[in-house]
């Protein structure tokens, strides 16, 4: 089984719970395991609220994308942004765990610790930030669309 959507969404606060509650609604119908959709929508939800907070460039409106697989036993999504971006990789901070009294800086730390995979760099050309991650699904037994 195979599926995948993509969403352009405002970078507005109200947006992230959207891509967050079409994310659960479509891993609940295809039967992956509850815990596996709470650890890729909580991923998700982060990725969503960088991109609502860092995303734009002065006098820029432009929204986000969300685009997300599941295919087979993998699920990939996908957050890009038009913002700065990140800096290159030989310039880059590693990801490390925010103090634990901080109320910021902690988003992609959480990612890297929910997903199997997390990859963050910068779109060629018109620049801004694409953080993509992936996780190895669990189904639920007896799922009519579960994987074979």
């Amino acid at each position: 089984m195979s599926i995948w959507w993509s969403l352009h969404l405002r970078r507005d606060a109200a947006s992230v719970p959207l891509a967050r509650r079409l994310l659960l609604g479509t891993m609940e119908t295809a039967g992956v395991d509850p815990d596996v959709s709470f650890d890729l929508s909580l991923a998700l939800s982060e990725a969503c609220a960088n991109a609502v907070e860092h995303g734009g460039r002065d006098g820029c409106s432009e929204g986000y994308r969300v685009t997300a697989y599941l295919d087979g036993e993998k699920c990939r999504i996908e957050v890009a942004d038009a913002g700065p971006g990140f800096p290159p990789a030989g310039r880059r901070t590693p990801f490390r765990a925010a103090h634990t009294e901080a109320e910021h800086g902690r988003g992609l730390c959480l990612i890297q610790e929910l997903a199997d995979h997390v990859q963050i760099g910068t779109k060629p050309g018109r620049g801004g930030a694409v953080v993509s991650f992936d996780k190895m699904l669990k189904w639920r037994r007896g799922v009519p669309l579960m994987a074979v």
